[in-house]
């Protein structure tokens, strides 16, 4: 009974010393932790989990997510949020801090991946590699949903140690395979002995690489074989040159293009651009000029400097024996007109003799010495004036047949006839050949039946008519000047490059075809242009020196004329009064009238017009030998019309109204 007793007394005891529990809602739970914070006895931050029913610390959720990173090696942001029940806002801001301090892991959109989790990676790769010898890193990025440039940074820093293959061009290969086809790289690039793009042996590759492996061979890109190659040309296994990463040059043909070039320059001093282009040499210039220092490049050609002695010593020649050299026809048919030129250039006597004054250069080949020049020069100008001297002009022509009707002597001659070609004929010339005019004789007296106011006015036609005759020798005087310059201007052109080229090809045939595809006479045109000015000068000097002998006969000429018209105009006044008396018969006035002018008038007008054909010429450099009567010839209407026009300027219009004045009277 005590011990019962004493049982009872001990819980008592026990329910007296133990503390009161007290149940807090949610509500006071969150009010009490915010009291306690304000009263800064928590002094910590506190997180609140997405429930809202619990808080957690930050050291806290650091630790729960550095667990469960070490779990997997490679967990998202978002995983983390829904396992820890923490918002994800607090979850990115401590995964930062997670990054920072540990140096094995990384963020990367939105996942934090541990170096654990590549290592594992990478074995798995390999495993895989070894099995089918080649992986596309693409392949890879899309079954680990990462992006290709990631993949390919883990793979590179663990190839050789985890990873047992090659990483080239996007692609993985085993050491076997990278062997193998290194080993057909070789072979390919061996057999190659002429320049090649190598894009078309590693398409060669390719396609012998699925033949050999069916449908399921490996698509290898061009960069692998580029690459390989590019390891065993550094390494010596395969010799030649690379230019622009895709042209291969085998060294073999390398020897054989310089042993051919060295061949031909050696034994004909010149090598052509064409020919080492043939040879697949893309910069022939550059490429011979670096091989050959001492060597000319020229439009064409490349040459040893022993050419331009060769050329040197044969115009040298050609110069000093007077004679002329094509450069040309010294030279190899492969030089061009603009290469000539320049070798032209470079030889030292040939610029000597330029300077000197001893040669000329035309044609850009063609060399004459200065003596043949002036040789050519007096050739054709004693041949020009020797045929100037041969020939008559047309209007002395018809002096002479006028003459020839009234005398046997010739009346004048002339030993200058224009130099003019073709086209360059004178008005004189084109005159002689038109129809001649109505012929002088018997004329009709019908004029007696016309009335007594016709028969009034046939003198007063007369004297004007008369009149006219001796006003154009007046105006002779006036306009001679005039005339002389014009002619002084005209006589400038008498000589024609076509002209020049026909007697130069007359003295020296050997120019002919000379000259380029265009035109086959250029050097005889260029010839011809520097002759012209020294042969107009020369006629200019004749000419003056014709004018200053001829100055003093044309004022003879002019005086002499102008007292014959004088004479001869006031024997027919004389007559004209005479026939006064017949004033009572008309019709015996109007024949008497018409004879007159037939008999006094006309030789008046022929005698006019003869000398003034004789002043123009002389005024024109042309010479005329003196004639005692040239008044004496008697003209047809023809004759006259064709003198008349063969005048220059006004003086010609004036001839041609008189001639046609004194035809209408006569023939009326």
């Amino acid at each position: 009974m005590d011990a019962e007793l004493l049982e009872l007394q001990r819980q008592f005891e026990l329910a007296q010393q133990a503390k009161s529990s007290i149940r807090l809602s949610d509500r006071n739970v969150v009010e009490l932790v915010q009291k306690l914070q304000q009263l800064q006895i928590i002094d910590y931050d506190l997180l609140h989990t997405i429930t809202g029913k619990e808080y957690i610390t930050p050291d806290q959720l650091r630790h729960e997510m550095v667990t469960e990173i070490n779990k997997t090696g490679r967990v998202s942001l978002i995983d983390l949020s829904d396992v820890i029940g923490v918002d994800l806002y607090h979850i990115e801001k401590q995964a930062q801090y997670i990054v920072a301090d540990d140096s094995g892991l990384m963020f990367n959109q939105g996942e934090i991946i541990a170096q654990s989790y590549w290592d594992s990676v990478a074995e798995e790769i390999n495993e895989r590699l070894q099995e089918c010898s080649q992986i596309a890193l693409a392949e890879l990025a899309a079954q680990l949903h990462i992006g290709s440039e990631l993949i390919s940074s883990v793979l590179e820093t663990r190839l050789g140690t985890i990873v047992k293959g090659r990483l080239e061009g996007g692609q993985l290969y085993t050491p076997a395979y990278v062997a193998r086809v290194n080993a057909m790289v070789r072979g390919a690039t061996r057999a190659v002995t002429v320049p090649t793009n190598l894009s078309i042996v590693w398409n060669s590759l390719q396609q012998l690489l699925q033949d050999v492996d069916g449908a399921n061979g490996i698509a290898v890109e061009s960069t692998f074989f580029q690459s390989l190659f590019n390891g065993l040309v550094k390494e010596g296994e395969i010799l030649g040159s690379v230019r622009a990463g895709i042209h291969w040059t085998p060294s073999i043909f390398a020897h054989a293009q310089r042993e051919s070039v060295d061949s031909f320059f050696s034994q004909n001093s010149y090598i052509s651009y064409q020919a080492l282009q043939k040879l697949a040499i893309p910069q022939p210039k550059q490429y011979l000029q670096s091989r050959y220092p001492e060597g000319i490049p020229l439009d064409t050609v490349f040459v040893h400097s022993s050419m331009i002695e060769m050329l040197d010593s044969a115009a040298e020649d050609a110069i000093e024996q007077n004679s002329w050299i094509d450069s040309l026809s010294v030279l190899p048919a492969f030089f061009g007109t603009q290469d000539a030129s320049k070798l032209l250039s470079l030889c030292p006597s040939i610029q000597k003799a330029l300077k000197s004054s001893n040669a000329l250069i035309l044609g850009d080949s063609c060399v004459f010495s200065n003596a043949f020049v002036k040789d050519v020069f007096e050739h054709i100008d004693k041949e020009m004036a020797k045929t100037s001297g041969q020939g008559l002009n047309d209007n002395l022509h018809i002096v002479d047949e006028a003459k020839g009707r009234n005398d046997p002597d010739k009346f004048v001659e002339s030993n200058e006839v224009g130099l003019e070609t073709g086209g360059n004929k004178s008005a004189l010339e084109k005159g002689s050949k038109k129809k001649r005019g109505k012929p002088t004789g018997n004329t009709k007296t019908g004029g007696a039946e016309s009335g007594t106011g016709n028969n009034d006015q046939e003198p007063t036609k007369a004297k004007k008519t008369q009149r006219k005759s001796k006003d154009q020798l007046s105006d002779t005087k006036v306009g001679a000047k005039k005339d002389f310059d014009k002619a002084k201007v005209d006589n400038l052109n008498v000589y024609s490059e076509e002209l020049i080229m026909e007697k130069i090809l007359i003295l020296v045939p050997d120019l002919e075809g000379l000259g380029g595809m265009d035109d086959a006479h250029s050097v005889v045109r260029l010839l011809a242009t520097h002759l012209r000015p020294m042969l107009v000068t020369s006629l200019r000097e004749r000419r003056k020196a014709l004018l200053n002998e001829n100055a003093e006969r044309m004022r003879r000429l002019l005086d002499n004329l102008q007292k014959k018209v004088d004479e001869a105009f006031l024997n027919m006044q004389l007559n004209e009064k005479a026939l006064d008396l017949f004033e009572d018969d008309p019709s015996a006035s109007v024949i008497l009238h018409k004879h007159l002018l037939r008999t006094a008038a006309t030789p008046i007008v022929d005698m006019l017009l003869i000398n003034l054909d004789i002043h123009n010429k002389l005024k024109n450099g042309i010479e005329v030998e003196e004639s005692d009567s040239p008044e004496s010839a008697s003209l047809s209407s023809g004759d006259r019309l064709s003198l008349a026009k063969g005048l220059t300027g006004p003086l010609s219009v004036k001839a041609v109204a008189v001639v046609e004045t004194l035809e209408g009277k006569v023939s009326a």
